[in-house]
């Protein structure tokens, strides 16, 4: 998603310093460091922060909060972590010796990794370090290491095997064999995912840099495939995952393989031998090789006759590569090839990502012998027991130790939050396999005897449950449909509280898998908790919604931390024997505490305050604004709440409300003062109870925001004057209360909003004597619902009008509306505004992916019910089948049956314990297109109230714009389909455009909690908000920090180090460092491939960034293929319709332009000028540009006739926009005449040939290629990037002004409420427009991560 000020080039100097953070997503709070002292405060820091990391330390009461780690502890502290580091020489047998930059704080154990991975070292596993004789131990840092400093020589010594040695050995060998090899990426196995950079640069840019600097102008190939062209209609699939010349792997042998004769016999044993391997060299040569503890050798043995007798040679070697390069020559030259190629690749191809990330096409793959996968396979491989001393993990016991670690200072931080992502990376990897094995049937249930739906399993000390509703739980709430959000529900209850981070309050590891139609929810599991009754463990809570309900003091204690930030009222409730029961969470919340004495809280399903718009309750009315849209509508389930960030944001929005009426009433009472010396007893308030009744609703409020700049000032003299009164006086007391009272305050002396989650909870029940505030909590809520309608949607449909957030996918879309808190099942109503907006054509790329993203999230709920149904073998079928009604234009899709040798007729009925997934029915086969696509329409209605008007996919795709590969990538993605990577034609009406063998893979849609690096992403911000005051170098420092604190968290692969590198090659090529651009935006799209997917939106921009620095950098070539890589992903994602493919086809245009392509240069920038004119109206600066661009193609080409009627479209706009003496108008003129003159002195030539026939003297015609820099100056501007020609002394001036300011600012901020970005931009003089279309990109916090 995009986040970007409007490319102006007409805005001022300081635009372009802003630039860069807006680009990064940066809500960028300029000194994020410094919060506030004013007592209003709701939350113990300001919510961004809460939200992104939990509060470091232990929330503070009083909303008083120390300045937070990002800043205070620069100095020192950044230091321990960067410890100078230091050379060792290494010796290893049989190379010459080498040098290793190394660091005081890295392990013994990350030598052994780096020498593992060299070229010349990496077949050895089983060996240890030595200095001056004395072993190094694998665990212990190097700076504890006594006598080791730079210069040490460091000893590689051979060690003997074990077993457990020779495992990691083979298996190491085997990841060498198949290193460039991307069948585990199309697999989705040990997080190995896709990447396709290198097909596009050929190789590393750094080097091709340097060689090609001479040739700029080179005369390369620039027409693009047919299909990138604009206005083509062919949407192919193929391109997406391009041959990668790599992938031809070279054979260096045909078998490796366990051999049949293990385990070794007793007698074996006693001689040494480990294990027997197979192996059949490229030679055809068959050999037996022999595992022993003194390294690998050949036996005697053959496929059918057992003889451990070494053979002669035997060719004893340490490490198995050594030993198979004495035996086969292919091998041997090969195998060097591959480890070059291998060493050659960026680290960022090859490294491991945190959390797997699934490809939804694979090309036909051909199925290879795999010796360990096979393994993998047989030996219930748990995690990675083998690596692991104790075999399985204790998951629980490592989630809770870790967080247990201190975090006192920045490197006890590092390590606290480096251990914690880890383990939840870990924990989620193992919880995905079992999830898949329950499933696929392959895990025995603890309570085998119950039906399947039932049926609860432990695996690997994870504990398993389905997301049915059993022994009617939920039967109030809405059955199997509460049954199924309710694990997600309690997911985000998890995140939440793990943000907060409480010491001493313990959540569950949460992880929940959809596969195959089914949900499954994998927890870890409390020490003790299957030994007692669960009745007798609870004592916080209540285990039937509210009938019995217990509670604890310690709970209470510990629960009251979290509820400021979460805005959880304390509360009272009455349980089955009318007592009172004091909570402060909903009361089906439970308190556990385990045998290890720690203090859990599970089932935190109601977190958040129930979202009345989707709950009818009898006799409570909604505020007009929601009946007025339809709303209470009833829901399939009871289990609605509002999003943490609606909370967040209506809190916030109560806070303006407060302000602005305690100012009201103050400047009232300073009136009536001035009126009256006998000040009346009331304190002269207007009265004040016609207030509270009826707060200005929230849209008065809204209206009011828009135009707020001055009402923020007002605001913050209000709480300057409200802080310094401290309460004294009586008068400014009572506004406050009146203030408090009006905006359903909980407390009366300050401004303090929070929820009571229980209100309307079926079964619970309050006691009389909280009826008022009770009453007061149902008003809040309802006032919340209609917050969401009257100003957040709307809010989020100007905002996309405005173009400040530009969603591409239905992904992406979803996470604009997340950040807004508004829920998916409110992407009707969001439709249904855009549709009724002044501005739908603006809106139309929003209408259709919205329209598209309703249509397969009500085909996946559809999918759901029909994938229960469908037994193993009739998978592909039925997935072939649904996918032919979903999309293809073949009238009457006929489903294939398994063989029915395949399904056994006479099946038990009273066979239980089958896997969930072998329902023996063939119910999915009688499904046609027309059924389907009716449910579909019907599901759209109910779910999200909105009314499709279609009975067929064509239908659809007419009426709405769509693309059925769009739809197919969507409904993919979210079901977790892998198809065959070829082209589809569903339009023939002849066959159905699926087979059978086109459905590959059914892969698990998997959600957890993404634990956050708190310092770091200070770090980030401080240094964004550097950059955004114009201080660059400082900016880069610290965002250079970020990225270490990043790397030290997260590993090198991570969804926030790739907006990190992004800004960071943003800012270098601002100042001129085009090689640091190039190299960091070269790993920012590695790593945005890897990690967010190849076709991922934000990939799409990262490649579109390179190619600009590959074009200033003179890799033209490069940069046009990154460019129509782009473009293909833009049209395959979402089509040509988009606001940001004007963007793209003008970067196209121009480069095209600077190689004197004209013609094709065209065709790019008139699609470029139609997109613009659509979307930002024909009188927006951006069209004026986009004419200027055309015209000054057409002028290259001497058509001066068309340069001049464009570049006098854009005059005309400048004119207006801008008036007479504006600079751009100026330029335009200047351009207008120049090109009148060109074209006169034409027409004279003409003339003269006319008149004197072949004998004039012609002067010949010059075709003016653009200039590169000319070039690059409008790639820049389009680009959002300005330069500013500034002398020293113009430098020195503009900081010393953005300093003044920055300290004002401070001095009001310090008295402001730290919650209003809006307040704190500085804002850059002349640049309007900017602050204007970006309202919410600065209102709002919450942005779940900052990709730009």
């Amino acid at each position: 998603m995009v986040i970007k000020t409007d490319e102006l080039p007409a805005a001022a100097p300081a635009d372009s310093t802003r630039e860069p953070s807006s680009q990064a997503g940066g809500k960028g709070r300029p000194g994020a460091a410094e919060l506030p002292s004013v007592m209003l405060l709701n939350g113990d820091c300001p919510e961004s922060l809460k939200r992104e990391e939990g509060a470091t330390e232990p929330p503070r009461e009083n909303g008083l909060d120390e300045a937070e780690p990002g800043e205070e502890t620069t100095g020192q502290e950044v230091i321990v972590i960067q410890d100078t580091g230091f050379s060792v020489k290494i010796l290893a047998p049989g190379i010459e010796p080498f040098s290793l930059q190394v660091s005081p704080q890295e392990m013994v154990q990350e030598i052994h990794q780096v020498l593992m991975d060299r070229e010349d070292t990496c077949h050895r596993t089983c060996f240890s370090l030595h200095l001056d004789g004395n072993m190094l131990d694998h665990f212990s840092e190097l700076r504890s290491v006594e006598g080791l400093q730079e210069g040490s020589v460091l000893r590689v010594v051979e060690e003997p095997y074990t077993v457990r040695e020779a495992r990691i050995h083979v298996r190491h060998v085997r990841d060498l064999l198949k290193s460039l090899d991307p069948s585990d990426a199309f697999n989705g196995v040990d997080c190995n995912s896709l990447s396709f950079l290198s097909v596009f640069t050929d190789g590393d840019l750094g080097d091709s840099g340097k060689r090609k600097k001479g040739l700029e102008m080179d005369p390369i190939d620039c027409t693009p495939p047919e299909y990138i062209l604009p206005g083509s209609r062919e949407r192919p699939l193929c391109p997406l995952q391009p041959q990668n010349r790599d992938w031809k792997p070279l054979q260096c042998l045909k078998v490796l393989t366990m051999s049949g004769w293990n385990p070794p016999p007793g007698n074996r044993k006693m001689h040494g031998d480990l294990m027997y391997l197979f192996v059949i060299t490229a030679e055809d040569r068959q050999v037996s090789i022999t595992a022993s503890t003194r390294g690998f050798y050949l036996n005697q043995s053959t496929a059918y006759h057992f003889n451990p007798k070494p053979a002669s040679p035997r060719f004893l070697s340490h490490s198995l590569v050594e030993l198979l390069n004495q035996i086969s020559p292919t091998f041997k030259k090969n195998f060097a090839v591959l480890q070059k190629k291998r060493v050659q690749r960026h680290p960022f191809e090859r490294i491991a990502t945190p959390f797997q990330v699934y490809s939804w096409t694979a090309p036909q793959a051909e199925h290879a012998m795999d010796c360990v996968r096979a393994e993998d396979a047989y030996t219930s491989r748990l995690g990675y027991e083998e690596h692991i001393p104790g075999q399985t993990r204790d998951w629980n016991e490592e989630l809770q130790t870790t967080r247990e670690l201190p975090r006192k200072n920045l490197p006890e931080r590092l390590l606290r939050e480096r251990a914690i992502f880890k383990v939840h990376s870990d924990f989620t990897a193992a919880a995905t396999r079992g999830a898949m094995a329950v499933i696929d049937g392959n895990v025995m249930a603890i309570n085998p005897s119950e039906e399947t739906k039932m049926q609860m399993f432990i695996w690997n000390n994870i504990f398993f449950s389905l997301g049915f509703d059993v022994r009617d739980h939920y039967k109030d709430f809405g059955g199997d449909v509460a049954a199924y959000v309710a694990p997600t529900n309690d997911l985000n209850g998890v995140r939440t509280y793990n943000a907060v981070d409480v010491e001493g309050l313990y959540t569950l590891g949460t992880v929940v898998v959809d596969y195959r139609g089914y949900r499954v929810t994998a927890q870890s599991i409390i020490p003790g908790i299957l030994e007692r009754d669960q009745e007798q463990s609870v004592i916080y809570g209540s285990i039937d919604f509210g009938k019995t309900v217990v509670s604890h003091p310690r709970y209470l204690e510990l629960l009251e931390r979290t509820s400021r930030p979460l805005k959880i009222l304390r509360h009272r409730v009455l349980n089955d024997r009318d007592e009172e029961v004091e909570l402060c969470s909903s009361v089906e919340c439970k308190g556990i505490i385990g045998n290890d004495g720690r203090h859990y809280i599970l089932d935190l399903l109601r977190t958040f305050p129930p979202d009345l718009n989707f709950l009818p309750v009898p006799g409570e009315g909604l505020p007009e604004e929601c009946t007025r849209a339809g709303f209470p509508r009833a829901h399939r389930h009871k289990l609605c709440c509002l999003r943490q960030e609606l909370v967040d944001a209506f809190v916030e929005h109560r806070y303006l409300l407060f302000m602005k009426l305690a100012a009201l009433q103050l400047m009232q009472q300073k009136a009536s003062k001035l009126e009256s010396p006998t000040s009346l007893e009331n304190g002269g308030l207007p009265s004040p109870e016609s207030k509270p009744k009826d707060p200005p609703g929230p849209e008065a409020g809204s209206e009011e925001e828009g135009s707020s700049a001055s009402g923020l000032a007002k605001v913050k003299e209000l709480a300057e004057t409200i802080a310094s009164d401290d309460g004294t006086d009586p008068r400014s007391r009572e506004v406050i209360r009146n203030a408090c009272k009006a905006v359903g305050s909980i407390s009366s002396t300050a401004f303090d909003v929070r929820f009571n989650p229980d209100i309307f909870s079926p079964g619970v029940r309050f006691p009389e004597s909280c009826q008022e505030e009770v009453r007061d909590q149902k008003q809040l809520l309802k006032d919340a619902a209609a917050f969401l309608l009257s100003c957040q949607i709307p809010g989020l449909v100007k905002d996309c009008a405005d173009h400040a957030v530009l969603p591409m996918d239905g992904a992406t879309l979803a996470e604009v509306m997340r950040q807004r808190g508004i829920n998916m099942r409110y992407l009707g109503k969001v439709l249904d505004l855009v549709l009724r907006s002044p501005a739908r054509d603006q809106l139309d790329h929003i209408y259709k992916i919205g329209i598209g993203e309703l249509i397969t999230r009500s085909a996946k709920h559809i999918f759901k019910t029909y994938l229960q149904g469908v037994e193993l073998s009739g998978l592909s079928a039925a997935i072939s089948h649904f996918l032919n009604c979903f999309l293809s234009s073949y009238p009457n899709p006929v489903a294939h049956l398994p063989a029915d040798e395949l399904v056994s007729k006479k099946r038990n009925r009273r066979r239980r314990n089958r896997p969930p997934g072998a329902a023996d029915n063939t119910a999915w086969a009688v499904m046609t297109p027309q059924e389907l696509w009716k449910n579909i329409c019907q599901e759209a209605k109910n779910y999200f109230d909105f009314s499709l008007e279609c009975e067929t996919v064509d239908q659809a795709v007419e009426t709405y714009g769509l693309q059925k590969i769009t739809l197919l990538r969507e409904i993919s993605l979210k079901t977790g389909i892998q198809i065959l990577l070829k082209e589809y034609s569903f339009d023939s009406r002849h066959k159905p455009a699926f087979t059978e063998e086109d459905v590959l893979n059914i892969f698990p849609v998997v959600k957890h909690v993404n634990p956050k690096a708190s310092d770091a992403f200070h770090f980030f911000q401080s240094g964004q908000a550097k950059v955004q005051q114009g201080f660059l170098k400082e900016g880069c420092e610290l965002i250079n920090e970020a990225l270490n604190l990043f790397n030290n968290v997260y590993g090198a692969m991570h969804v926030e180090i790739c907006a990190c590198l992004r800004l960071l090659a943003r800012l270098h090529y601002i100042m001129g460092d085009y090689a640091e651009a190039l190299s960091n935006q070269q790993k920012a799209v590695l790593m945005s491939e890897r990690v967010m997917g190849i076709e991922h939106p934000n990939t799409i921009q990262e490649y579109m960034h390179l190619a600009l620095y590959c074009f200033a950098s003179s890799q033209l070539s490069t940069a046009l293929n990154l460019l129509y890589r782009a473009r293909y992903l833009t049209l395959l994602v979402f089509g040509e319709d988009h606001p940001e493919m004007a963007l793209l086809d003008n970067n196209i245009g121009l480069v095209l332009h600077g190689v004197m392509e004209c013609d094709l240069s065209l065709r790019f920038l008139e699609n470029a000028l139609a997109v613009s004119t659509k979307y930002h109206g024909p009188k927006s600066l951006k069209v004026a540009l986009s004419h200027h661009l055309v015209a000054r193609v057409y002028e290259s080409k001497a058509e001066f006739r068309s340069a001049l009627q464009h570049e006098k479209e854009g005059y005309t706009i400048y004119k207006t926009q801008l008036g007479e003496d504006h600079e751009k108008t100026k330029e335009s003129s200047e351009y207008l005449k120049c090109l009148t003159q060109q074209a006169v002195a034409l027409q004279r030539t003409m003339n003269e040939i006319y008149r004197n026939g072949s004998t004039a003297n012609i002067p010949p015609l010059k075709f003016t290629a653009p200039s590169m820099a000319s070039v690059l100056e409008q790639l820049n501007v389009i680009n959002g990037i300005l330069f500013i020609p500034l002398s020293q002394k113009d430098l020195e001036n503009l900081k010393a002004e953005v300093a003044r300011r920055h300290q004002l600012q401070e001095a009001s901020k310090n008295r402001d409420k730290a919650e209003e970005p809006m307040a704190t931009e500085p804002e850059p003089a002349g640049a309007p427009e900017d602050v204007a279309s970006q309202p919410q990109a600065a209102k709002d916090p919450s942005s779940s991560s900052f990709q730009g």
